[in-house]
Parts: C-alpha cells; structure tokens; sequence
C-alpha cells in the first residue's frame, strides 16, 4: 500500500485556470522556487487568501475542470514548489494533467457528486487528507476532520497506475 497525508486546501471554483494558478507575467522566472511566492496571486474565490490560505497545506480539492489554459508546465511546478502533491477535482484539463504527471503532481478525478459531498462535508474544517493506493490498485481519498471521516474511491487510469508502480509521486511526496 501507498499513502500520503497532508492538509487539504479547499478551492471552491470550477475552471480555475494555470494563470490563476501562477500569473503570466512571472513566467520569464527560470526555477520553481522563484515562481513560489506568486502561487495563485491572481485567483479570486471569496474569502480565499493565498499568502494566509495554503500555508501547510498539500493536497487541493477544487470543482472541475482545474488547469485550463496554456501555461500548464510553471503552473504545476509551482504546485510542487509550494508543497502539494495532489489535486482532487471532478476532472482536471487534459493538457495539465499531462504537466501534473511530469512535474510528480498526483491528479485525482472523481465524480461531481463526491465533489460536492466534500465540500459540503468539510471545506469549512481544518481538514487533514489521506490518499491511499493499495496493492491491489484500488485508490481512495480519505477526509478527517476531529471526529468526523468519510472516504471516496477513485479510479486509476492506467497512466495514473504506471506513475504509481513507478513511485513518481510517492517519490516527490517523501522528499518533504
């Protein structure tokens, strides 16, 4: 089994795009770590501040279609910059995904409905998150918050199996 932990930050928009995630105007800096501070600089969600906001945390939990745009490669490593390793959202654009896997970024994507439950169920908490990858190739996310624990299945694509199998991501994780 695989596993890895950590805060959950909740992102409640759909089509947040990469230069939302990393502003444009600071994509002539050449290294991740210089593009660190200007993470989602740009993004506009009510009551979301970036510089208070996703201190400690590693794993984003958005709406659908997370990524769209064209300056996918920057916008995931300064994901990686600032910590996470995984985005969980009903479906992340297919362009970034691709950039997700390069740059050791996990790419979750489960049905609206769990979604909305998540939301729903703890977006308004101090979340602490779980992802689990058995041996058997069965994948969950798991939500705590005190007392409180719901788990979602996810499907492995086999892109995602072979990143896995690979330890690509569990790798990046445990560099921490």
């Amino acid at each position: 089994m695989k596993q890895f932990a950590g805060k959950a930050l909740f992102l409640n928009r759909s089509d947040i795009t990469t230069d939302e995630i990393i502003p444009a105007k600071y994509l002539e800096e050449n290294s991740k770590q210089a593009l660190k501070s200007y993470i989602f600089e740009d993004l506009r969600i009510d009551g979301f501040s970036p510089k208070a906001d996703i201190t400690g945390k590693h794993v984003i939990i958005t709406r659908e279609n997370f990524g769209c745009g064209s300056t996918g490669g920057q916008a995931a490593q300064s994901l990686v910059a600032n910590e996470f390793y995984a985005v969980v959202s009903a479906n992340i654009a297919k362009g970034f995904k691709d950039d997700m896997f390069s740059a050791g970024l996990l790419p979750v994507e489960t049905n609206k409905k769990d979604i909305e439950d998540m939301f729903r169920t703890f977006s308004e908490k101090d979340t602490d998150s779980i992802i689990t990858i058995n041996d058997d190739n069965t994948a969950k996310v798991k939500l705590i918050s005190g007392s409180l624990s719901k788990s979602y299945i996810f499907k492995l694509g086999s892109q995602e199996k072979e990143f896995i199998e690979k330890d690509k991501w569990l790798g990046c994780a445990q560099k921490k």
